[in-house]
């Protein structure tokens, strides 16, 4: 056994699958975990409302887990790691689909001018072979999703909900927007999406997803109690107050009103780059204007408890139509495979906003209005008794690639990386839109850059780094 002390900032899936990791393999004789929330998972973390496990939005294990991960979380979790079928529906041009969309919707719900328009754009697309974009040739989030998916599919879907999601119009948002964040980014890829649902053409996982029995926020439950069996300290209530940087760098916390002090051979980061730029001292003032120029989306999310068993047979809806305020809208208890509780359910609505705007800073009851109010203008009235209204709210749910954002990420990422025993990851750690797959696949790679003996190979973590950026977040 080494006498390797590591501390790990943040008790997400990046930082308790490395805790988990750290232990299992012996390659560090303190392992301690820091999370300021009571419990672990983050942003893919659960709560109880009502008698039912909850989650924080609408989250899924896709089967493009890489397959050593998705064999590990089967282990730990058994039999309570579900394999459930997809059932959404996205509602576009006033009119409900499938969600994975299934080819007898786009031929028999949608509007025929929306179907003329996609094939007159695969059409002019073959023929022309045009570049869609701007005058300059410079590529903006825009002009990659025209050019791969023709106009109709943008202008009906994806340009109005990123400008929901992001807070910008698409012509803002960085090209890497696109290539990161939509894994259907051209009509062929869309096509053979399509196509892998399809019944003699479908593809294994495709249509499909993993859910954990108790609640998505059970995945990374399981990772944190096996990493405490395995002798790692998670100490939950735990907000880091200052890294003092030197031969050994030092954690100053809070917990319970108290600050404590732990001395590290290595600090391990999966907190947001941007808060770390603000803690670790020294960070230098072009560190710091970097961190205050990258900037993150918030989300409130909205659970209205219903005096009903359920609301509909879906797991989730999406709302892009511009005059629909929710993005989307999910209802746990149909990701699952319980019934109970029989006589009430829960819907959840996401309202992406900026941290203290009106959404932001708006009352449960202005908030669940507006969750009545969307669902009234699609057709979906709530007709029975609210029973209760909670919210949450969480001011790092997606980071914003506005253009020029690479710039004042790559200024954090250079000092990060030049700082002596510290290591930033995980999805908030890289300002990434990553799944939790991705998330997992970041600790395990950065436990595999670390010796027996303590010493960290940074060579190989800049390989991992490069695959790391090829992640495309599944729908």
């Amino acid at each position: 056994m080494t006498k390797t002390r590591i501390v790990i900032l943040g008790g997400g899936p990046a930082g308790v699958g490395a805790a988990w990791r750290l232990v299992k393999q012996g390659k560090a004789e303190e392992v301690t975990v820091l999370e300021q929330h009571d419990d672990v998972g983050g942003n893919a973390g659960s709560f109880e409302l009502a008698g039912m496990q909850v989650d924080y939005g609408s989250h899924r294990l896709h089967p493009a887990c890489d397959p050593k991960i998705l064999n590990d979380l089967c282990e730990l979790l058994g039999e309570d790691l579900l394999d459930r079928p997809r059932h959404g529906r996205i509602r576009l041009q006033g009119r409900w689909i499938h969600f994975p969309i299934k080819p007898q919707d786009l031929m028999f719900r949608l509007p025929a001018s929306f179907g003329a328009g996609v094939a007159l754009d695969a059409v002019s697309k073959f023929i022309s072979r045009r570049s869609n974009r701007n005058g300059n040739g410079h590529e903006t989030f825009a002009s990659v999703l025209e050019k791969g998916l023709g106009s109709t599919i943008c202008r009906a879907f994806y340009f109005p909900y990123a400008e929901k999601i992001w807070g910008l119009p698409p012509e803002d948002l960085s090209a890497t927007q696109a290539h990161r964040r939509v894994s259907a980014g051209s009509l062929g890829k869309m096509a053979r999406k399509i196509v892998s649902v399809v019944p003699g053409f479908k593809t294994p996982g495709a249509g499909r997803f993993f859910y954990p029995r108790k609640g998505y926020g059970q995945i990374s439950q399981a990772i944190a109690r096996a990493a405490s069996d395995g002798g790692a300290d998670i100490r939950l209530g735990s907000t880091v107050r200052r890294i003092r940087l030197g031969d050994k760098p030092v954690v100053e916390f809070e917990k319970n009103g108290s600050v404590e002090t732990i001395e590290a051979d290595h600090v391990w980061s999966t907190i947001p780059i941007t808060v770390l730029a603000k803690v670790a001292e020294p960070a230098g003032t072009e560190v710091i204007k970097a961190s205050e120029s990258t900037s993150y989306r918030a989300m409130v999310l909205i659970y209205l408890v219903l005096e009903q068993s359920q609301w509909t047979p879906y797991d989730a809806h999406y709302f892009p139509e511009a005059d629909i305020k929710l993005t989307r809208l999910s209802e746990p208890k149909n990701y699952g495979d319980s019934a109970e509780p029989k006589d009430r359910t829960v819907l959840c609505g996401e309202l992406p906003c900026m941290v203290n705007d009106e959404i932001w800073n708006a009352s449960d009851d202005e908030l669940a209005g507006i969750v009545s109010e969307s669902l009234a203008k699609c057709g979906l009235p709530i007709r029975s008794k609210i029973l209760q209204v909670a919210t949450k709210r969480l001011p790092f749910a997606y980071p914003i690639y506005r253009e020029g954002y690479e710039r004042h990420f790559e200024i954090q990422d250079e000092w990060a990386a030049s700082l002596d025993r510290v290591l930033t990851f995980g999805r908030q750690g890289l300002f990434a839109h990553d799944n939790t797959h991705h998330a997992l696949a970041m600790s395990y790679g950065a436990v595999d850059c670390l010796s027996d003996s303590g010493d960290f190979d940074k060579s190989r973590w800049l390989e991992y780094r490069a695959e790391f950026a090829k992640h495309v977040v599944e729908d």
